[in-house]
């Protein structure tokens, strides 16, 4: 009698993979029925592999970078590796490169569209999905190098407005965001600009997929001292991920390794101002500045 084999967990590398190898399908313009024919395998797992029912074994995943094209040493390695750890839950870390989101694991829009809720504790500035565009173009410069050329620039900050529209729509993101009060009073950029900035964030206070809480400067200690976070609640069956950033990387946590974020966070929500308190705080900051 043949045991019972233990039920794949369909984990974000897994669902990554699937959705990189995908594209990677439809970029040559080949469909599952062809691909599935020439390597002699049912139609059905292949798709199964793609949904990341089904992990993706390294012989299939070398076959389909063979028969795509892919033939990068380092971009092979990448998804031949993401095969090999489909199982893992853990952490995993990465490093930044030129771009305005990581690749060398997963990217943060893909896990931004991906989350049923997004939530974020952040310290220094107003998130990158509630900025105006001025106000994200002068973070964007600030942060990235000075040999970035304009047309970089204007795509990165492109980018990250085009990454706002998955808040609209019947189907939109829910967002939670604790902020500090010191990053709505940093003068980012002229007063006009950050005027224009508080507005559109306080115009987003009465979105009702929308939840800003604003934490006081008169608030102590708090679980938000080792800096700006991002929880990422992700739909059955994938666990939630827990995301931070430092000088020397990014670092992302999966499963019961986000659960120190997630507690965090619970405890800044019940400190921070309540949400009506928080949005008189925001609109009172705006007309200041007006």
């Amino acid at each position: 009698m043949v045991a019972n084999r233990e039920p794949f967990v369909r984990t974000l590398r897994a669902q990554w993979l699937g959705q990189q190898m995908r594209e990677l399908r439809e970029k040559r313009g080949l469909t599952l029925k062809y691909v599935a024919q020439y390597l002699e395998r049912d139609f059905s797992s292949l798709a199964r592999y793609e949904r990341a029912e089904w992990p993706f074994r390294r012989d299939l995943v070398i076959a389909l970078l063979d028969l795509y094209g892919v033939y990068d040493e380092g971009e092979r390695e990448r998804m031949i590796q993401l095969a090999q750890d489909a199982w893992r839950v853990d952490r995993w870390d990465s490093s930044f490169d030129k771009t305005i989101y990581d690749t060398s694991f997963i990217d943060f829009p893909w896990l931004e569209s991906r989350a049923e809720q997004v939530c974020t504790y952040a310290s220094l500035l107003i998130p990158g999905l509630l900025q105006s565009r001025d106000y994200a173009e002068a973070v964007i410069r600030n942060a990235e190098p000075s040999s970035a050329s304009e047309v970089e620039i204007r795509r990165w900050v492109q980018l990250r407005i085009d990454r706002q529209r998955l808040l609209d729509g019947p189907s939109s993101t829910r967002l939670a965001v604790i902020i500090e009060e010191s990053a709505l009073r940093r003068p980012v950029m002229s007063r006009s600009v950050m005027a224009a900035q508080l507005s559109h964030l306080a115009r987003s206070t009465a979105r009702p997929t929308i939840e800003i809480r604003v934490v006081p400067l008169t608030l102590g200690l708090h679980a938000g001292l080792d800096g700006t976070f991002w929880l990422f609640k992700m739909p059955a069956p994938y666990p939630d991920v827990a995301h931070a950033e430092t000088l020397g990387g990014r670092l992302f946590l999966e499963s019961g390794r986000a659960l120190r974020y997630v507690r965090a966070y619970d405890r800044l929500r019940e400190a921070a101002l309540s949400v009506s308190e928080s949005a008189k705080l925001i609109t009172a900051l705006a007309e200041e500045l007006s």
